[in-house]
């Protein structure tokens, strides 16, 4: 374990480095920000490395396996029933979990005058999520091509659009980043792989990847839906 997390902080250390010394650079030669405040800034950064470090070594030690083991397992039991109860579930709870979505939240709260509530917000992008998940699982299982839910999912954002309020389109937008989180894509793709590996003729590659890219397009469908439907 304590290699692991060693590999961890190593690699997201390389990830963020150059960002803290462009920074440094900044609040140095431009800002020229007292040294306590650099100490802050610096001391806020090693945290952040370590915390980071600490999370993805969870996700790789409790997370993926458990993520896997849901996809294999799904189908595996014979009942579809079953799978479209879960895979909801799984994608409803994951983007619950998600720092990214807390992230903006936070962000909207600390913006006077949005009109945008935080509860509806986490509900509409959890409950969209989790439906395209299960659509994408049972795409999965079922063979047919994933161009076809991109064309469905594209083709309702352009149909909403025009329809959506500048505010809620804006952040509509935004919130499509939120399934590229440090929590969902490994836990999502990690179902994905799993589905695709019990099931005869899928494949790991072609039918275990592109959750993660129906899952974008999820938050922008749920929150203009929550546009139209919200005063």
């Amino acid at each position: 374990m304590m290699q692991d997390i060693k590999e961890s902080v190593f690699e997201v250390l390389r990830a963020v480095l150059p960002i803290i010394l462009v920074i440094t650079i900044f609040k140095i030669a431009l800002l020229r920000v007292p040294p306590s405040d650099l100490l802050l800034f610096l001391l806020g950064s090693g945290m952040v490395v370590l915390g980071i470090a600490l999370f993805l070594t969870g996700v790789k030690a409790g997370l993926l396996p458990v993520g896997e083991a849901i996809g294999s397992e799904l189908p595996a039991r014979g009942s579809l029933l079953l799978v479209v109860a879960g895979s909801f579930l799984f994608g409803f709870l994951t983007i619950i979990a998600e720092p990214n979505l807390r992230v903006l939240v936070d962000m909207l709260d600390a913006v006077p005058g949005t009109g945008i509530p935080a509860v509806p917000l986490l509900l509409a992008i959890a409950v969209s999520v989790g439906f395209v998940i299960t659509a994408g699982v049972l795409r999965i299982i079922f063979g047919f091509p994933l161009a076809y839910l991109f064309v469905a999912g594209y083709g309702a954002i352009l149909l909403l659009a025009p329809f959506s309020s500048p505010e809620f389109l804006a952040v509509a937008v935004d919130a499509g980043g939120i399934t590229t989180g440090l929590l969902t894509i490994p836990i999502i793709l990690a179902l994905g792989a799993g589905v695709s590996a019990v099931l005869a003729g899928r494949s790991a590659l072609t039918d275990g990847f592109g959750l993660i890219g129906l899952a974008s397009i999820a938050p922008i469908l749920g929150v203009m839906a929550m546009g139209l439907v919200y005063p």
